[in-house]
């Protein structure tokens, strides 16, 4: 059943908001105002940001976006541990059931759906291990590798925009599957890893580390795939190098193998956590 907020987004245009958000944002006079009103509100600690006089941003997507001084995301190096790719709850996490993973308490969705429909992908993680984490805009926005890894494709799916906060998680049904997201596919020592970033209401828009702005050509909102596993040089990240960024808050799905990975079980929903801070390891490393 849709509580008011939600049945009030199924109403609004998305998109259009969106874009006027990013409008906004890459606006260099409104930004002083943007970003005070922003750090008051959401209590945000400038003390650990690369630069910290706001005077110095260009806009309020600069800010928002803003790198961290080196050190402020320790992380352990050890080839078989996996870390969290970003600051933010966790939201779900566990074994995926089958093809089914959970989105929030009694609410579950497909990763057939969640990967774009890609029945060969699908079957890569049947029965393995996920995380979602949530970032709030208070959090830092900048996703990092978990692990090392090559990357091997992308996939833009296009979709609505709706919030993915708790709220809208709990009534929203398939909700990630909706919403509009990239899939990013990388070969690592635990075998094929997913790390999606899915969009969300006022999201201007998703960056990558090695294209940008993730947006299909001219516009045309179809799955656009891409392969990177033939380049002559290929695209190699090493274990918490920068592989996006979200403009505005959003969430970030983990997917990996049955039997690739075991899951830290100190972890639990809703738990806080930080960019770099252990997920678990690696239980049958690949070359």
């Amino acid at each position: 059943m849709f509580n008011l907020p939600t049945l009030i987004q199924h109403l609004l245009p998305h998109h259009f908001l969106s874009m006027l958000a990013g409008i906004l944002a890459e606006n260099k006079f409104l930004k002083y105002f943007l970003i005070r009103i922003f750090i008051r509100l959401y209590k945000i600690d400038m003390s650990e940001a690369l630069i910290t006089d706001v005077n110095e941003y260009s806009n309020f997507n600069n800010f928002f976006t803003r790198k961290l001084k080196t050190g402020a995301r320790p992380f352990d190096l050890s080839p078989n541990v996996i870390v969290s790719p970003a600051d933010g709850n966790v939201s779900a996490l566990g074994k995926i059931v089958g093809s089914q993973l959970m989105q929030a308490k009694g609410h579950y969705f497909f990763t057939h759906d969640l990967l774009g429909g890609s029945k060969d992908l699908e079957k890569n993680f049947k029965n393995g291990i996920y995380t979602t984490v949530y970032l709030s805009p208070r959090d830092y926005h900048r996703v990092h590798m978990p692990i090392s890894g090559k990357l091997v494709s992308t996939i833009y799916v296009p979709g609505s925009l709706f919030s993915v906060n708790e709220a809208t998680s709990e009534s929203v049904p398939n909700l990630f599957a909706r919403n509009e997201r990239v899939i990013c596919i990388f070969e690592t020592r635990a075998g094929p890893m997913c790390l999606i970033f899915v969009g969300a209401m006022i999201v201007g828009s998703i960056e990558t580390s090695w294209t940008g702005e993730m947006r299909p050509p001219n516009n045309n909102r179809k799955v656009h795939r891409i392969d990177y596993n033939s380049l002559k040089k290929p695209i190699n990240l090493a274990k918490g190098d920068e592989a996006g960024r979200f403009k505005l808050g959003s969430t970030v799905i983990l997917l990996f193998g049955e039997n690739a990975v075991s899951l830290d079980t100190q972890l639990e929903i809703n738990d806080p956590i930080k960019m770099g801070q252990n997920l678990g390891i690696i239980l049958n490393q690949q070359e």
